[in-house]
């Protein structure tokens, strides 16, 4: 996801977007949750799976399951060619130079814990500063908490406006001559802001800095490249992107990762091991110690093809009609007070009901059958800057419609009758 487009100012959706069809393709939106069909607008915690992504996954479980690299028998090679074709699908779909720059993780969590701990460790060093935002989820403030404490950097946070904005000229002076690092998210998953990505990281190339683009929410509502951005890492998680969890990968530019040690000690990520040495192995396989997360790679492979067949600019289309049709019915609403208003940004809906508690709010929207996420978000410093304790955040996706949304705004107008 490059620049992404402005909020339309009409509410069509895309012609040929056929989104019943789509809805189709996941089972559990056909069913009820407290008699009343099912609306999911909890996609930015995870998203639903499509069947083929489920089917996938079982066949492997059911006709081809093994272990993976160095076997010897069938099974083993013919998986293994799968799963490594896992690799090549995830670097086509976000335009990597190469398979070797895509590392496999568990999600963005342990990909940003491995830059912090081999290039952080390995590269940055007391006094040195990393800028981030004021819209970081937990994984991506935690990790670099726990690098300053260990060697002594210095953590800097480029500011927000009122609106969710970054401010540009902001971060541009964070960038000064101690700063050796940036990571930053690239699309917020409390406002839904997208960020100048390209800006960001060219400002920060401009003065040497490499930058880490925390990719979670942003390679779920439109296109990303990452030799465009420029990205030094990029990282994402499957289950946001109608994958399985336990799945994500890292991008890292390969003159990058051939200069950064392990993460971890074990098998699949050695050349060779004596009891006196061990040589490691090349990138990326370096990066992936033990057995690797097999059902589950395959299962986001699947998840990619789906979604790439669609293709990801009708999805954004599809996405940003929604996005203005919501913002448009809860502006409506004198008692609803939104967060995150930025003209650029994904179809994710963050409020609260005036008088009532959040969790309130939320309960009356669960007994209407619509899924929502309440609380701080895994992001309590942006909550503290947004002056709540926490919010109610309808996440939306390719699977939802207008009138769902229609759904919710009769929801909240009933709580309103019933919490006052």
């Amino acid at each position: 996801m490059n620049d992404i487009s402005r909020t339309p100012k009409h509410h069509n959706l895309e012609a040929g977007f056929e989104v019943e069809r789509i809805r189709q393709d996941f089972p559990i939106l056909g069913r009820e949750v407290h008699g009343k069909p099912l609306v999911y607008f909890d996609s930015g915690a995870s998203a639903q799976k499509p069947r083929v992504v489920i089917d996938a996954m079982v066949e492997v479980m059911e006709d081809q399951y093994t272990n993976v690299h160095r076997g010897a028998h069938y099974l083993s090679q013919t998986l293994t060619d799968r799963y490594e074709g896992v690799r090549e699908t995830i670097a086509k779909f976000i335009n990597a130079g190469s398979e070797s720059e895509i590392v496999i993780t568990r999600n963005t969590t342990e990909a940003i814990n491995l830059v912090a701990a081999t290039y952080g460790r390995t590269f940055l060093s007391k006094g040195d500063g990393v800028v981030i935002s004021a819209m970081e989820h937990h994984a991506n403030i935690v990790p670099w908490q726990m690098l300053r404490d260990e060697i002594g950097i210095e953590l800097k946070v480029a500011p927000i406006d009122d609106r969710g904005v970054l401010d540009l000229d902001a971060y541009a002076d964070l960038l000064d001559q101690n700063t050796k690092f940036v990571s930053m998210t690239h699309c917020s998953n409390v406002l839904g802001t997208i960020v100048p990505a390209k800006d960001i990281v060219g400002l920060a190339h401009d003065r040497g800095i490499p930058v880490l683009l925390d990719g979670s929410q942003a390679i779920v509502h439109g296109a990303v490249d990452v030799q465009d951005l420029d990205a030094d890492f990029y990282v994402f998680t499957g289950h946001k992107l109608y994958g399985p969890t336990a799945i994500g990968a890292l991008y890292g530019k390969a003159d990058l990762l051939a200069q950064m040690p392990p993460y971890q000690g074990g098998g699949d990520m050695i050349a060779k091991v004596t009891y006196e040495k061990t040589t490691y192995a090349e990138p990326p396989y370096r990066f992936e110690a033990g057995t690797p997360p097999i059902i589950e790679a395959i299962g986001l492979g699947a998840a990619i093809d789906y979604v790439s067949a669609i293709g990801m600019d009708a999805i954004q289309t599809h996405e940003s009609a929604l996005l203005a049709y919501g913002t448009e019915r809860l502006g409506e609403m004198p008692d609803i007070k939104l967060f995150g208003t930025a003209p650029h940004k994904a179809a994710i809906f963050s409020f609260i009901q005036e008088g009532i508690h959040p969790f309130d709010t939320a309960a009356a929207l669960d007994r209407a059958g619509i899924a929502t996420r309440v609380g701080q978000h895994c992001a309590e410093p942006l909550m503290a800057r947004l002056g709540v304790d926490g919010t109610v955040r309808a996440s939306l996706a390719m699977y939802n419609t207008t009138a769902e949304i229609d759904v919710m705004i009769a929801a909240l107008e009933r709580a309103r009758t019933l919490f006052r």
